[in-house]
């Protein structure tokens, strides 16, 4: 990973407090996205309806913190960030 992405990710999350910040449905949900599946299968996987699961990504982002902007993409940051606080 560069440097800049690191550094970004790591001045984003101190700590774990924005994963803490989710709850139980929405920690599932960002596995299910860190394992790659799609909005589709994510909902398919739960027996949810797809557009539930948009709901509770945007949930997630804002919990994380994570803005729409044009320069980074909010679900490799929530994937990183989930990633970064899981590791044993």
């Amino acid at each position: 990973m560069s440097t800049g992405v690191r550094d970004q990710t790591t001045r984003r999350w101190s700590g774990k407090q924005g994963l803490e910040r989710l709850t139980p449905r929405e920690l599932e949900i960002l596995e299910l996205i860190s394992a790659g599946l799609s909005n589709n299968a994510i909902a398919d996987r739960l027996s949810l309806m797809e557009r539930t699961i948009e709901s509770h990504i945007a949930r997630i982002f804002t919990k994380l913190g994570l803005s729409p902007g044009p320069d980074e993409n909010r679900r490799v940051l929530a994937v990183l960030a989930y990633l970064r606080d899981t590791a044993l």
